[in-house]
């Protein structure tokens, strides 16, 4: 338990420390929730567009850390020899996996704080009450453990430099087609069955109907989300590569 601690602590101060990082998890989000909040370049089911945007600039906090960041880090450590460092340390495998997604909890949890706040500047009017934020809660953890075990996956897999890519790449996608900023109502009828299965979509639904609607996410998206924060870390475990 001690090793884990420390490593996930190291974790959190790596993250700080990092200024592409910073960008990543805090700077992108932030201008995101201003630009989309102001602008109308998209269409929004809310009165107030804060309302609808708030909600998933928090879901895209969860698809940035947990699996673009977390992957990106995690491939050039991989690349560079010092994952290989600490599989020989009492740490172990699956320590050092649940060190790194602890880490991203608590860099998710500062953003949660910061990007709140400056929704709240931008008369944002979040909905759902103690039992939502509960839930909210619930839906972050499980949306960060699959999103993470999908990143480790990638980095314990790829090349560095096709692993920047590939992570890259999956977070332009699943910011389209997921119903963070772009409605769901508004994509492709055959999109729309595919988002509650994806982590980010299901996340993206679920704090939708909290926070903009007062309701409770559908069954399917706790069991999507479920399936994902329990099989996604476990095949990361399972098949990471060290070398």
């Amino acid at each position: 338990m001690k090793a884990w601690w420390a490593q996930t602590l190291a974790e959190v101060r790596m993250n700080i420390r990092r200024g592409e990082t910073l960008l990543l998890t805090i700077g992108i989000p932030v201008l995101l929730l201003v630009f989309f909040s102001l602008a109308k370049v998209t269409t929004s089911p809310a009165a107030h567009r804060v309302d609808f945007i708030a909600p998933g600039i928090l879901a895209l906090c969860v698809l940035s850390t947990s699996l673009v960041a977390l992957s990106i880090a995690t491939g050039f450590e991989r690349s560079f020899g010092v994952l290989r460092r600490l599989f020989v340390t009492p740490l172990g495998q699956r320590r050092l996996i649940g060190a790194k997604i602890g880490g991203v909890l608590v860099t998710e949890a500062i953003q949660v704080v910061v990007l709140s706040l400056v929704a709240l500047a931008l008369r944002w009017h979040p909905r759902g009450g103690l039992g939502g934020a509960l839930e909210v809660a619930a839906l972050l953890v499980l949306g960060s453990a699959g999103c993470a075990g999908i990143g480790l996956l990638l980095a314990g897999q790829l090349r560095a430099e096709v692993n920047l890519a590939a992570s890259n790449g999956l977070y332009l996608i699943l910011l389209l087609v997921s119903g963070i900023v772009v409605p769901v109502s508004s994509l492709p009828s055959f999109i729309r069955h595919v988002v509650v299965g994806l982590p980010s979509g299901a996340l993206a639904e679920g704090l939708h109907r909290i926070l903009g609607q007062g309701l409770t996410p559908t069954t399917a998206d706790w069991i999507s989300l479920g399936v994902w924060a329990v099989l996604a870390p476990l095949l990361a475990a399972r098949t990471f590569r060290f070398d």
